[in-house]
C-alpha cells in the first residue's frame, strides 16, 4: 500500500516521539522521513527537535506536544511534498538532548616527557572523566550528525577522542612550558590549572560542532611506580645537596653515601677464612675508589642546582678533610690515604687483616694501626 492510499484510508495521526530506550543518547534521529500533515510531535523537557532537509537545518521547536501543520509552524511550509497533495512533509527530524552528561570516561597515554627538575625522560598517562552538553543543537546536526561525520549514537564516542587528544597535547605542552616536576603534577598539585587549560583549549575544538565540555572530573596524571621510585631517589639526593649549601658539605654527603654503598658491596662478598685478607684489602680499596668516584658529583649551576653532573675527581682526606688528588699520600697533610681508607674500614694497611675496634697493632704482622 503506498503513502497516498494510506491517507485515503484515513488512518488515524501520526505520534512522534523519542522512544525510552534512546533516552540515553545525546541524538536521536527520527527513522521515518516521511511525516504526514497534523502528526503529532513530543518534545521532552531536556531536549529539542531538529527538522533537517537537503544539507541544512529547516526549523527548531522546542520542549512541548506540537501539531505539525504549517498554518501554525510557518517553517514547516518548506517542507511539504506536493506529489501527496500538502498531506506529508519530507524531512529528517533529530531529537537532541540539552542536559550535561556527565561520567564519560576517557583515557590513554601521554608520551615520554622529560621531568624538568631531574632530566630524566618518564612515560606519562592520563585518566579521568568529563561532562559534556550541547549548547547549539542545530550546529550539532549541521556539523557533525547530518552530515554523516559521525552517528547519533557516537557523538559520546567521538567527544572522548577529542578529549584525549586534545588533553594529551595540552597537558605535554604545559609540563614542558612551566617546568612543573612530575611528581608534583601526579601529586595532584597542578589539577586545577590543568582542568583550566585543557577545558580552554578543548572549546576551541568542539565549539564549531555545537558542544561545550563542561568539566573534568577524577582527573588524573600518572606515570610508572618503577619511574615514580626513580625521581623519588634523585628528588631526595638533590634535596641533600641543597641543604648542604656547600661544596664541602656537599662533599660530606658524597662521602657518606660512597661508605654506605662500600658496605653494601662488603656485606653481600662474604667469603670463607682463607678470603678475609683478601676481602679485607679489597673492601679498602673500594672504599677509597667509593670515597674518590663520591667527589665527581656536584651541583650543575647550568641546570638549576637540581642535578648532579661530573666534576674533577678526587679524595677525602680524614686527617685534614680537605679534598685532595687521588694518590698514596694527601697533598695538603702528607697523610697516606691508603692507610686512612684502610685504618677506617678496620683492616691492617700492612697485611690486610681484619682489626677490632681497640686493636693498637696488627696480631698478623705487628704494624702499627698508625
Amino acid at each position: 500500500m503506498g503513502v497516498v492510499d494510506w491517507f485515503k484510508r484515513g488512518v488515524g495521526e501520526m505520534i512522534i516521539a523519542r522512544p525510552d530506550d534512546a533516552k540515553a543518547h545525546v541524538v536521536w534521529k527520527h527513522p521515518d522521513p516521511t511525516i504526514p500533515m497534523k502528526a503529532q510531535l513530543t518534545v521532552m523537557a531536556d531536549e529539542q527537535a531538529v527538522f533537517f532537509r537537503d544539507g541544512k537545518v529547516v526549523g527548531t521547536l522546542g520542549p512541548g506536544r506540537h501539531t505539525l501543520e504549517s498554518s501554525n509552524i510557518p517553517f514547516l511550509s518548506n517542507l511539504v511534498d506536493s506529489f501527496t497533495g500538502g498531506r506529508l512533509f519530507i524531512t529528517e527530524v533529530f531529537f537532541v538532548s540539552m542536559r550535561e552528561f556527565t561520567g564519560a570516561k576517557f583515557g590513554g597515554p601521554i608520551g615520554h616527557v622529560e621531568d624538568p627538575k631531574s632530566g630524566v625522560p618518564v612515560e606519562t598517562m592520563v585518566h579521568g572523566e568529563f561532562s559534556f552538553r550541547v549548547v547549539d543543537p542545530a550546529q550539532l546536526v549541521v556539523g557533525l550528525v547530518g552530515t554523516g561525520a559521525a552517528q547519533s549514537y557516537e557523538v559520546r564516542a567521538w567527544m572522548k577522542e577529542q578529549v584525549l587528544k586534545v588533553l594529551r597535547d595540552r597537558t605535554a605542552q604545559l609540563l614542558v612550558k612551566n617546568k612543573w616536576p612530575l611528581l608534583d603534577v601526579t601529586s595532584g598539585a597542578y589539577t586545577e590549572e590543568l582542568e583550566k587549560e585543557v577545558i580552554g583549549a578543548l572549546d576551541t575544538h568542539v565549539a564549531s560542532y555545537g558542544l561545550d565540555i563542561v568539566r573534568l572530573g577524577n582527573f588524573v596524571i600518572a606515570i610508572d611506580e618503577q619511574d615514580a621510585g626513580n625521581l623519588k631517589r634523585l628528588y631526595t639526593d638533590a634535596a641533600y645537596v641543597r641543604a648542604m649549601g656547600s661544596v664541602g658539605g656537599f662533599q660530606q654527603f658524597a662521602a657518606g653515601k660512597a661508605m654506605m654503598g662500600a658496605g653494601e658491596g662488603m656485606a653481600k662478598g662474604g667469603g670463607g677464612d682463607g678470603g678475609a685478607a683478601g676481602a679485607g684489602l679489597l673492601g679498602g680499596a673500594g672504599l677509597g675508589v667509593g670515597l674518590g668516584m663520591a667527589q665527581m658529583l656536584v651541583r650543575d649551576p647550568q641546570r638549576g642546582g637540581d642535578v648532579l653532573a661530573p666534576a674533577t675527581a678526587g679524595v677525602v682526606c680524614t686527617k685534614c678533610q680537605k679534598n685532595v688528588p687521588p694518590g698514596k699520600f694527601c697533598s695538603s697533610c702528607g697523610g697516606e690515604l691508603a692507610a686512612q681508607a684502610a685504618k677506617a674500614a678496620g683492616f691492617c694497611a700492612g697485611c690486610g687483616a681484619a682489626l677490632t675496634a681497640e686493636a693498637r697493632f696488627c696480631g698478623q704482622c705487628g704494624k702499627s694501626r698508625g
